[in-house]
């Protein structure tokens, strides 16, 4: 799928959503986002976790697009170097996830360290699922996603980790019996290893899982709450 067509994508999917509406033509009080020669925004959305609609948020092309491309290189089913309708649909419900859960207040409050530690993990996961670091890279130069953009992204994942971890339920740090538990059920792309061989890797993915599944769970509930607009082109 090229990009030119993500807001086509968007429009059609979000349109089983509620509840969504088009940006066109409606007045909620809150002014147009500037025009930008690089980006343009193609989803704005707000909840009462971010400030309502005074505060509204911004989905721009390109993370969106760099985003469903990761969905896509996680997905065993894809074919190589496309995305298609529902992993832009699973990229857009994750970065609102991850948006809402890293705006709420986290006790006690993560330090600097711990932040930058917890997105040094995100980076090591979102190889994972691209299947590589050179994959990744090459994600981000397709979309024109910075090093800056693809820091901001992780700190954002970063935050939201740390929130599931200390308000929901702990999840970022497994015991050994746990983690051998899960080698052995096979249910791994580990299948057949050894536990000493593969336990750094074996951990990675096994938190992404457990956290990928919180992210999931807490959207399903928050949903109601998120308000969608498609910006169209100008």
């Amino acid at each position: 799928m090229r990009r030119l067509g993500l807001l086509t994508t968007l429009t059609a999917l979000l349109a089983l959503a509620s509840p969504v509406r088009s940006a066109r033509g409606q007045d909620s009080g809150v002014p147009a986002p500037a025009p930008m020669l690089l980006d343009r925004v193609v989803v704005r959305w707000h909840a009462p976790e971010t400030g309502g609609v005074r505060r509204p948020q911004f989905v721009f092309e390109r993370e969106l697009a760099f985003q469903a491309r990761i969905e896509a290189l996680a997905d065993p089913d894809a074919e190589p170097g496309l995305y298609r309708d529902r992993h832009v649909r699973a990229a857009l419900d994750r970065h609102i996830a991850e948006t809402l859960l890293a705006s709420l207040p986290i006790s006690p409050a993560p330090t600097s360290a711990e932040v930058a530690q917890r997105a040094e993990a995100a980076r090591f996961s979102l190889e994972q699922r691209a299947r590589g670091r050179a994959r990744l890279l090459a994600a981000a130069a397709a979309e024109g996603v910075s090093s800056d953009e693809l820091d901001a992204l992780l700190r954002r994942q970063a935050r939201a980790s740390l929130y599931l971890d200390r308000m929901v339920a702990p999840m970022l740090e497994p015991s050994e019996f746990e983690l051998k538990l899960v080698l052995r059920s096979g249910a791994t792309p580990f299948k057949d290893q050894r536990y000493e061989d593969v336990a750094p890797a074996l951990k990675r993915w096994y938190v992404a899982q457990r956290l990928a599944h919180a992210l999931d769970t807490y959207y399903q509930s928050a949903r109601a709450r998120v308000s969608l607009n498609v910006v169209p082109a100008r």
